[in-house]
């Protein structure tokens, strides 16, 4: 670690999650991400880490991460005109990913929209995306604001931690009044958890695993991860192992996987297109983005398989023949395969699953093939 003023300076201006003291008690090697001082890892090694969220239940800190409530009568309208998800037809408590597109059609960030039955939208986007998300929600409240419907927009402080692991129902059970079996994947409910009154849980994550998003007042986190963590089944994890754990999963991480150079098609991510937002074309980017569907697009994103060296980001992606037909967005070695996973946009000529293909590791190039996500199964609870 260098100290130098310049990097002191860069490590000062880094955001605290009000669990940040705690990390380092902990044993948590504390790195900058989307402007954030955030766990690496923590005593355990990445890949220890990451079986034991597999096996067991692990903790994350995701309070870097924006949370947004959205009020009023025309809250629903608000949000369907920045989104491509079809709010309207959630359920109380219910939630969906969505996507947030410019008029060219590109993806400015995903995030997570649940129509609650408190009277407003609960929204989480992420963390690295969190000045231009607000920038633009802010924008359009004032368009609607001066068009007379009635909207409003609040900004929480509230950390989330998510609980991931298929010992979590078990563990979290035992602080919860609420039937966790009740609770299915993408519901949520307020909840006093563990004694902590007016924490919102959502069962969701971005593991692959059975887990929860607890929102929790910030003055009370610590003791909630405490009370979790005096579960034998529970440790915490870090960054290194939430990434390995979504890769196997087959989920995109923002600024890596999706950005505004790719589309919803381009990026496999159709099925965040509600059916009636496709007829109606209200959404940012539709004109562009609907005949998309019916179409092939020139590109698509695809999961890779590989052994030999690791496979990371920016790795060509050649054809058989060595023609560079692609880029890779995610890679890494998966600890549960026991081989290289990654995830990348390839030629659409070379999309299908099972395609033999390179990529191109330290100049050499290496068999690679095309294979479906998630690469490893999915265990969300759906009842």
């Amino acid at each position: 670690m260098c100290f130098c003023q310049k990097c002191r300076n860069s490590r000062e201006a880094l955001k605290k999650t009000p669990l940040f003291d705690f990390h380092r008690e902990q044993g948590g090697k504390m790195v900058g991400f989307a402007g954030w001082s955030m766990p690496v890892q923590y005593k355990d090694s990445h890949i220890a880490s990451h079986m034991h969220t597999r096996e067991h239940c692990s903790i994350f800190d995701v309070s870097h991460m924006l949370q947004t409530k959205v009020h009023g009568k025309d809250r629903v309208k608000f949000m369907e005109s920045l989104v491509v998800g079809d709010i309207a037809e959630l359920k109380d408590n219910q939630g969906t990913l969505s996507l947030f597109t410019t008029e060219k059609g590109g993806i400015i960030d995903d995030l997570i929209v649940t129509r609650t039955d408190q009277g407003y939208l609960y929204v989480v986007s992420n963390a690295g995306c969190a000045d231009k998300d607000s920038a633009r929600m802010k924008a359009r409240l004032a368009e609607f604001k001066a068009a007379g419907l009635d909207v409003d927009m609040e900004f929480l402080d509230e950390a989330l931690i998510a609980v991931q692991g298929p010992s979590m129902a078990q563990v979290l059970q035992q602080g919860l009044k609420e039937d966790l079996s009740k609770l299915t994947f993408m519901n949520s409910t307020l909840a006093t958890v563990f004694g902590i009154p007016g924490c919102r849980v959502t069962r969701c994550g971005y593991t692959g695993e059975d887990g929860v998003e607890i929102s929790v007042p910030a003055s009370r986190v610590v003791e909630l991860t405490e009370k979790l963590l005096s579960h034998s089944e529970v440790k915490l994890a870090g960054l290194g192992s939430r990434d390995s754990l979504r890769l196997e999963a087959g989920l995109c991480l923002y600024g890596n996987d999706i950005d505004e150079t790719t589309t919803p098609v381009e990026g496999t991510l159709v099925w965040t297109i509600g059916k009636r937002r496709r007829q109606t074309k209200d959404f940012p980017g539709a004109d562009i983005i609907v005949p998309q569907i019916k179409a092939k697009t020139a590109r698509k994103r695809v999961g890779l398989v590989s052994t030999g060296p690791p496979v990371r980001q920016h790795t060509p992606i050649l054809s058989p023949d060595g023609k560079v037909i692609g880029e890779v967005t995610s890679g890494c070695p998966s600890p549960c395969l026991k081989k290289n996973i990654a995830m990348g946009y390839v030629d659409s000529a070379f999309a299908k699953n099972g395609t033999a293909i390179q990529v191109e590791v330290r100049k050499k190039a290496v068999p690679a093939t095309v294979s479906k996500m998630p690469f490893v199964p999915t265990n969300y609870y759906s009842g």
